[in-house]
């Protein structure tokens, strides 16, 4: 049975990130989604020891004092986390999950991704996590460190889930955008929905000719395609379109050539997760 990893915080993408791994499931034949939550060691371990930092002259007293209160946050993180898988696993059932399975760890969340991710088949992660900040519009520290290390096809959940009928693929004739297009053609989850395939160029013919190949594969698998040639910045044309457009799922590399060149941090693929309002599948 394929499986799903969906990992939760409790942010405000938390409800998001578990019903997008509902659709994925339902759409992969009622997949498995085992549910992941990672507590920072410091806050489920041996108290703190305070006295380097507060001086000499810091009084045993306050020094117990400190050390109970760490302990105590200890103890509540952890209840949370309880709450928040239990909660999580409720959602789910309510969605038609069939199976379901959480797991707590403490420590780091790309260690835990890649602890689990061999028996899985998504990877499902929220934009921003509970700590980044909003005001600035940068994506969570943790999903580009997890975009770096996992192997597994990287569902980015949206804020809030909507129905998903057409998808885009974003394309430059890249690897992880060949694997991308290749992945469309063979998944069964993408099936009945409507698909276009993105690229930019300052040529429209050469555009055309780029996606010529990729449209061929779709179609020998039995999905059309509607091939989209744009121009201009990449990440603003491609995120003006898939707005214009009512696309609901943009599939894309985390690598590439030309325009859509680097790895995630500074790159389109960076930009576009930040400013598309939709969920995005991303491949290395």
């Amino acid at each position: 049975m394929a499986q799903i990893l969906a990992c939760t915080d409790g942010s405000v993408y938390a409800e998001s990130i578990l019903d997008h791994a509902a659709w994925a499931s339902a759409r992969m034949g009622g997949a498995s989604v085992r549910v992941l939550h990672v507590l920072d060691r410091t806050m489920a371990e041996a108290p703190a020891d305070h006295s380097g930092a507060l001086g000499l002259n810091a009084s045993d007293e306050l020094l117990r004092e400190l050390a109970e209160l760490d302990a105590a946050r200890g103890k509540v993180a952890l209840r949370r986390a309880r709450a928040l898988l239990e909660a999580a696993e409720a959602r789910l059932k309510a969605a038609g999950v069939a199976q379901i399975g959480t797991v707590q760890r403490h420590g780091a969340l790309v260690d835990t991704v890649v602890e689990f991710e061999g028996e899985a088949d998504l990877l499902v992660v929220g934009k921003r996590g509970e700590a980044a900040d909003f005001a600035v519009g940068h994506l969570g520290a943790n999903l580009e460190r997890v975009l770096r290390a996992s192997v597994l096809p990287v569902l980015v959940a949206s804020r809030a889930f909507k129905p998903i009928t057409r998808f885009a693929i974003a394309y430059d004739g890249g690897a992880s955008g060949r694997k991308a297009v290749a992945y469309a053609a063979g998944t069964a989850s993408l099936d009945g929905l409507e698909c276009e395939l993105v690229t930019v160029a300052a040529d429209a013919a050469a555009g055309h000719a780029l996606l010529a190949e990729p449209v061929r594969q779709l179609a020998a698998a039995g999905k059309r395609a509607t091939p989209v040639v744009l121009q201009g910045d990449a990440e603003a044309a491609i995120a003006g379109h898939v707005a214009q457009a009512g696309i609901d799922l943009l599939v894309m590399g985390a690598y590439g050539h030309s325009r859509l060149r680097n790895l995630i941090v500074g790159s389109t693929t960076t930009a576009l997760l930040r400013s598309c309002r939709i969920p995005v599948l991303v491949f290395r």
